[in-house]
């Protein structure tokens, strides 16, 4: 069943909540008139339990039922650490 919820990949852009985190998805479409490559980006609230998950990570977040008013999406999976610099 959880595989037919919606599946998204983006970055980790704040942390600073308890037990949420910000993640930016990007994705690229093409301009309906112009036919140029456009970049869009979203960002979602995501429910984040262990406070796992830093700024800059790559993340897989999965869909789910309502957590709050704007949290729909939980975190499945960490994919990629950030680089400490």
């Amino acid at each position: 069943m959880r595989e037919l919820r919606k599946a998204l990949i983006g970055t980790v852009v704040s942390d600073k909540m308890d037990k949420t985190i910000v993640v930016s998805i990007t994705r690229s479409t093409r301009h309906p008139l112009y036919g140029k490559v456009v970049n869009l980006s979203k960002k979602y609230k995501v429910h984040d339990e262990a406070n796992a998950a830093k700024m800059g990570d790559i993340v897989r977040i999965r869909e789910c039922r309502p957590i709050s008013k704007e949290k729909n999406f939980f975190v499945e999976e960490i994919l990629e650490r950030a680089t400490i610099v």
